[in-house]
């Protein structure tokens, strides 16, 4: 790789990083609801698919199940997610979202559109197609 490209990615890097962070400082910045995004990945991920076992929960959002634990006991003491014991088989716990967490689910979800809007708005459709391919590529 020739000096000029090798420059040109690694401010490529540098770009993505600081959009990254910029993401980051928005989200925190604008959450008034005081969940992190892997909060509400929860919240989507039982929303969407049902109750699951935390273990579940933790293979599809790449953490640890200690981490989910840890994020799902902010949730579970807000009273918008809860514990319950699988039908199928009493020793495994399941997680399941409850109304209060579809309500804050909503307002999240609004929170992330107008974020999305705000920062991304000003790319046109083919941009926005160039991008994820491109991204996708890479990946």
């Amino acid at each position: 790789m020739d000096k000029e490209r090798f420059e040109q990615l690694t401010s490529l890097f540098d770009t993505i990083s600081a959009l990254e962070r910029k993401m980051a400082n928005e989200w925190n910045s604008r959450n008034h609801l005081g969940f992190s995004k892997s909060h509400v990945l929860i919240l989507e991920l039982l929303a969407t698919e049902g109750p699951k076992r935390p273990s579940f929960i933790a293979d599809k959002l790449k953490i640890t199940t200690g981490g989910v634990t840890v994020l799902t006991s902010k949730l579970i003491k807000g009273g918008y997610i809860e514990r319950t014991q699988n039908e199928l088989d009493k020793r495994a716990a399941q997680i399941s979202i409850t109304d209060a967490g579809l309500e804050v689910l909503e307002q999240s979800r609004t929170h992330i559109r107008q974020l999305i809007d705000d920062l991304f708005g000003m790319l046109s459709d083919e941009e926005i197609r160039t991008l994820q391919q491109i991204f996708m590529k890479c990946l």
